[in-house]
């Protein structure tokens, strides 16, 4: 079986993912910063090593600037809902997830009770976006600019640094959505000059399901971003109110923290191998996909087709074919596991040129093998009809 469907998740996990949670589970299992016992220490030191793994692979100094919920639209909801005011002005691209798109419409078209102007910047038909044509949308009172790190349909790269040089001079923040680049991309808050990072666990960073969440930068007023739910927090007990300091502020409830430990598990391992090699084993597995999807007739690749300038996720149709056919001939006949449709990304298939049928998309990950790709192309070679 070949498993290509790592835009949605990653599969396998790192060594020692698996290990972590059930030594938590059946050796820890308490509650992380509720109790004072040993077990309840030992859980909360679990969770903060999770945090402090989370920050080294960020580049961010203070660990407790790490906020931690289910997954990246936990992070991009506490952004979007938490900071944006009435009258505000958001400038998103054409490329954006729904986890994006639908909370920046519900709040441009007052469903949450109040009203931001929006911008959405045409991309290229290649998915890429020209920092000018960003820098050109940005208004006095611009108060955000919310990004995709990289395409989840055809894992164009999308111009972070600049976004976040355009950010300081215009007086507003960079929120980067971060789920299809967040373990297989080199990113560093510092030097990309993000403000806001939203990031998923179960993907590239080698966690389970249900981690996430939310990197807060200094230059977030932390008085204007407001909690999405308030709570029990084991900090302050003694008062009523919510705390007011990082991360207490922001993560209210019994933190996941079977969840957690299997996310430091991974990010200890993306560390240790180096998002650097793991970024150039996927660069050779995107060439090698380009070049061989490209050469089979009635086969046609989306994006930019540049494996220097892309995530290792590629979109392609068969001609008179739907991708849900397609798809299915993968599984049943060559047991090639991918994902087909539009991807919860109309915005971007609409900039491709591919809504609304969608896409067939192929992602492989960190544990893909040149082999696997080889049977893949030959796969969707002997489904076109070329052989």
């Amino acid at each position: 079986m070949i498993y290509f469907d790592n835009a949605a998740t990653s599969w396998p996990k790192p060594p020692g993912v698996v290990e972590a949670m059930a030594h938590f589970l059946e050796q820890v299992g308490a509650n992380p910063g509720r109790s004072g016992h040993r077990l309840s220490l030992e859980a909360g030191r679990i969770v903060y090593e999770a945090r402090e793994l989370v920050a080294t692979l960020f580049n961010v100094s203070d660990p407790m600037r790490v906020v931690f919920g289910a997954n990246a639209t936990d992070g991009l909801n506490l952004a979007l809902f938490g900071y944006l005011r009435e009258g505000d002005h958001v400038v998103t691209s054409s490329m954006e997830h729904n986890s994006v798109m639908r909370p920046l419409r519900a709040l441009a078209n007052r469903q949450e009770g109040r009203s931001i102007e929006l911008t959405v910047v045409p991309c290229s038909p290649e998915g890429f976006l020209r920092p000018e044509d960003l820098e050109a949308a940005l208004r006095p009172n611009t108060a955000m600019i919310v990004l995709n790190h990289a395409s989840n349909v055809c894992g164009s790269l999308l111009p972070i640094r600049e976004a976040g040089s355009m950010a300081r001079r215009y007086g507003c923040l960079l929120l980067v959505d971060a789920a299809q680049t967040a373990g297989a991309y080199p990113i560093d808050l510092a030097a990309d000059r993000i403000d806001l990072l939203a990031f998923t666990g179960h993907k590239a960073m080698g966690g389970p399901m249900g981690t996430g969440g939310l990197v807060i930068g200094e230059r977030v007023d932390l008085d204007r971003l407001s909690p999405l739910k308030r709570g029990g927090t084991g900090s302050r007990s003694e008062r009523e109110e919510q705390p007011d300091f990082l991360p207490d502020a922001f993560e209210s409830g019994t933190a996941n923290a079977v969840g957690l430990a299997g996310l430091a598990a991974g990010v200890r391992w993306v560390l240790e191998r180096g998002v650097d090699a793991i970024r150039q084993h996927e660069i050779a597995l995107t060439r090698q996909l380009i070049a061989g999807l490209q050469e089979i007739d009635g086969v046609t690749v989306y994006g930019g087709l540049d494996a220097a300038h892309q995530t290792a996720t590629m979109s392609f149709t068969v001609s008179e074919m739907e991708p849900s056919e397609v798809g299915l001939r993968l599984d049943d006949e060559y047991e090639i596991l991918c994902r087909v449709g539009l991807h919860c990304a109309p915005a971007a298939h609409k900039t491709l040129g591919t809504f609304p049928t969608g896409t067939v998309r192929f992602a492989p990950g960190a544990f893909s093998t040149a082999e696997d790709v080889s049977r893949a192309v030959q796969a969707v070679r002997e489904i076109a009809g070329s052989e």
